[in-house]
């Protein structure tokens, strides 16, 4: 009798990695939720856990003293947390934090570290997921010295669009304005000006996205990070992934929170 097939995975690092090296990690991988504002990694604190991403949103937050916090990183099922190790560091730089609920993949940072070293290709892989943040990171720091608030906002949620199941999803002016790096009012009016030109719709705590065309022509810096990811690991969200977003159960044991 042939063994039940497991289903594919929800996370694209793990979707197109060897076969070879997805088999070193696969015993390790639980499957667990991620609860909103959850903590996944904490600034200057060993990394404990490697989140894949299935579903949801993370966001990696620097901090000021003074200033308050401002998003730097943006991770969905495209990526995973814990890049630090990929580069032999065993502590985060900044807090990671869900933005958005959802599922992930977690496997202790010790296993993981003994399948980079077991592996002569998985940090090489993932490397090239960590230039691509890089990449990312780089040009959050370019439109925030750059662009207005509503053209940062425009490619802020193209992000999300290239991420989430569907054109809508929750999102509150408190969360938004930590990761704009802004005050509340600022978003509310930003939001308004993007729901006035008819390229989305605010309403309650949900964001729907009526034009990602009209989004894409104000948010100058969307599309090389992109670009880059395509290059180097595949297309974010590709259309092979319709099948997996109505598979529910990815088919691993759910680790204890």
């Amino acid at each position: 009798m042939a063994e039940p097939q497991q289903a594919p995975h929800r996370n694209e690092l793990l979707r197109r990695m060897s076969a070879d090296d997805l088999a070193r990690l696969q015993p390790f991988l639980q499957h667990c939720p991620l609860d909103a504002k959850a903590t996944l990694e904490a600034a200057g604190a060993r990394i404990d856990v490697v989140y894949f991403l299935e579903d949801g949103l993370g966001s990696v937050i620097a901090r000021t003293l003074k200033h308050g916090d401002a998003e730097v990183g943006f991770i969905g099922f495209e990526g995973m947390t814990g890049s630090p190790l990929v580069m032999g560091v065993e502590h985060a730089t900044h807090d990671c934090r869900v933005q958005l609920a959802g599922h992930a993949l977690r496997i202790d940072a010790g296993r993981f570290g003994e399948v980079l070293v077991a592996s002569p290709t998985l940090r090489l892989f993932l490397l090239r997921y960590v230039h691509c943040l890089h990449i990312q990171t780089s040009y959050t720091a370019l439109t925030n010295a750059r662009l207005k608030l509503e053209d940062r906002l425009a490619r802020w949620l193209l992000m999300c669009d290239d991420r989430v199941v569907g054109s809508h999803f929750s999102m509150t002016h408190e969360f938004l304005s930590i990761m704009l790096g802004v005050r509340r009012p600022g978003v509310t009016l930003a939001l308004q000006l993007l729901e006035g030109r008819g390229l989305i719709r605010a309403r309650r705590g949900e964001i729907l996205v009526r034009d990602r065309d009209g989004l894409k022509a104000m948010a100058d810096g969307y599309g090389q990070p992109e670009a880059e990811y395509l290059r180097l690991v595949g297309e974010i969200g590709g259309a092979d992934r319709s099948s997996l977003d109505a598979t529910t159960e990815p088919g691993l044991p759910e680790a204890a929170r």
